[in-house]
């Protein structure tokens, strides 16, 4: 993947490994693989390894996952806003306080699971509809520069990402 073309100057160094484990441009492609990665690790998670954390401090298992949810209704949402040329500054978020407020070890891993599903459905429905000038567009969100291909790819990656650190150290 040539991920050059997509890293504005401001790119924060988290969102280039995204990117780069997006493993692909064309963004539904990328959305499409990393789903069937995520279904397949997390739902191979049996509930009573859910709330497993492999070190005291780290997030469950389903904190990750409704981390992985929160995040790509944020970046999903990023993705319309400069699609559509909102040119509005969009704020950064504290993504340990919406793991350490999500009250995710109280639902089911299947239902987190679940809502994964639907979300990037919709992901993939909104992403879909974007022609080349929407994914071109960019804005700002935080201190960061990120076109609307990016989101895509680094929704996507950010998962990829996920399953990496899932397979490394929760299995």
């Amino acid at each position: 993947m040539n991920n050059t073309l997509h890293q504005a100057p401001t790119l924060p160094p988290h969102f280039r490994v995204y990117l780069g484990k997006a493993g692909k441009d064309n963004v539904p492609e990328a959305l499409h693989d990393a789903l069937e990665r995520t279904i397949a690790l997390f739902g191979a998670v049996d509930e009573s390894r859910g709330g497993h954390r492999y070190a005291e401090g780290k997030w469950s298992i389903k904190e990750v996952l409704q981390h992985l949810n929160d995040c790509e209704r944020i970046f999903a949402y990023r993705a319309l806003c400069f699609a559509r040329n909102d040119s509005t500054v969009l704020p950064g978020f504290d993504e340990d306080l919406y793991a350490a407020t999500s009250a995710a070890d109280r639902i089911p891993l299947a239902t987190i699971l679940n809502e994964h599903r639907v979300i990037r459905q919709a992901t993939l429905a909104l992403f879909t509809s974007f022609d080349e000038a929407m994914l071109q567009r960019s804005g700002r969100a935080g201190s960061s520069t990120l076109s609307v291909r990016d989101l895509g790819l680094i929704i996507a990656g950010h998962a990829q990402h996920h399953c990496d650190i899932h397979e490394q150290r929760y299995l």
